[in-house]
């Protein structure tokens, strides 16, 4: 049991370059808990080439050509918004969590799996591990932290595992199902017992998939600040009963998929306003 009143230590494990979880994030955990450390994530050219590997055997050198599509077109129509979009969320999480990140130690890895990182979490010895990144994490790292690693996924879990769940129900219009889960870390991809599901008001024709994917995250931080903590004072909610439930893995956007969700959205624009769900 965790000491009455004490909040736990977190290490947040996050991507260098995402600002948004190395210095948003990491902001609201050094504010709310205590944070001992950070594992940051460098470069991410030996992911990419599992992912372009992975993405061929999937659905070709066509499915490759359309998710690179998608790439070039967000990069010239929509970096410029999710950028603005980032940073204003970035400076919203700076002002309500003014804390000093500089005292935090940080420590930087090319594989978040290696043997530096290993030695990193145990020497800090962790009551959770809170992992935004696009690597799987392995039980010698995800068991270091005394009550559990997590992830802060985006989308539902079980129906859409992987890094682009959100972008996916959307595509499938399947929007009761376009949130975020809080799941435990195991050996599978998403796999682990779910603690929290969360939504938030979303609008699909004026915002791009980055920026809902992580409104879903950030604009639920209570809640899922709430859960962690009582998962680290073992008091953590029973896991959601995902009995008879799909279980699907999805892969990575593709231009012709984004726009048709683009064209579906318009279309429906007229539908009732959905409301976070509550879990």
């Amino acid at each position: 049991m965790h000491a009455s009143g004490r909040l736990p230590a977190v290490i947040l494990i996050c991507h260098q370059q995402d600002q948004l979880d190395s210095v948003g994030l990491a902001s609201w955990l050094a504010a709310t808990m205590r944070l001992v450390g950070i594992i940051e994530i460098r470069g991410d050219g030996a992911r990419l080439r599992k992912v372009v590997r992975r993405e061929v055997k999937r659905h070709g050198m066509l499915g490759l050509l359309d998710v690179l599509a998608l790439r070039a077109y967000s990069s010239l129509r929509l970096a410029r918004s999710d950028t603005a979009w980032a940073d204003a969320a970035l400076a919203r999480l700076r002002d309500r969590y003014p804390v000093n990140l500089g005292a935090i130690p940080r420590h930087v890895v090319r594989d978040p799996n290696s043997e530096a990182a290993r030695s990193f979490i145990a020497r800090l010895a962790p009551d959770l591990i809170i992992a935004r990144c696009k690597f799987i994490l392995r039980p010698e790292i995800f068991n270091l932290a005394r009550a559990g690693a997590f992830a802060l996924h985006p989308g539902i879990c079980p129906e859409y595992r992987n890094a682009h769940g959100c972008f996916w129900a959307l595509v499938n219009r399947d929007l009761d199902r376009v949130g975020m889960t809080l799941l435990r870390i195991d050996r599978g991809v998403d796999t682990g017992p779910i603690l929290l599901q969360a939504r938030c008001p979303f609008d699909e024709v004026r915002e791009s998939h980055y920026v809902i994917q992580q409104r879903v995250v950030f604009e639920n931080l209570e809640r899922i600040g709430q859960t962690l903590v009582a998962a680290a004072r073992g008091d953590a909610p029973a896991p959601v009963d995902i009995t008879g439930r799909a279980s699907a893995t999805w892969g990575q956007p593709g231009l012709t998929s984004y726009l048709r969700w683009k064209r579906a959205a318009r279309r429906d624009r007229g539908r009732p306003e959905r409301l976070p769900a509550v879990s």
